[in-house]
């Protein structure tokens, strides 16, 4: 993994953007919902998990459905705003 510099919720970007993607992952219709729109297949997926470009993919999923931001943010103790922000950090 990259070097990150944490965000407000003490992980660093990448952390929490792996963090929410198996929060996506341990639900398999939001699996699906999420291999679907990426195009992805499992494998693909597995090989791509820590670029930068896949786990920004992974925080817009989550911000494009606010209930599935909601919910991960809560999962992982964090604010949602934060995650959301998350694609932005790691855009850098």
């Amino acid at each position: 993994m990259r070097p990150s510099t944490e965000n407000g919720n003490g992980f660093a970007p990448d952390v929490l953007a792996l963090l929410a993607l198996g929060w996506v992952l341990s639900d398999e219709s939001r699996a699906s919902r999420l291999l679907a729109l990426t195009g992805l297949d499992a494998d693909q997926l597995r090989q791509s998990a820590e670029s930068p470009t896949l786990l920004r993919a992974v925080i817009d999923f989550l911000a494009s459905h606010e209930p599935d931001l909601v919910a991960c943010a809560e999962a992982l103790g964090v604010d949602p705003l934060n995650l959301a922000s998350t694609a932005r950090e790691l855009g850098r």
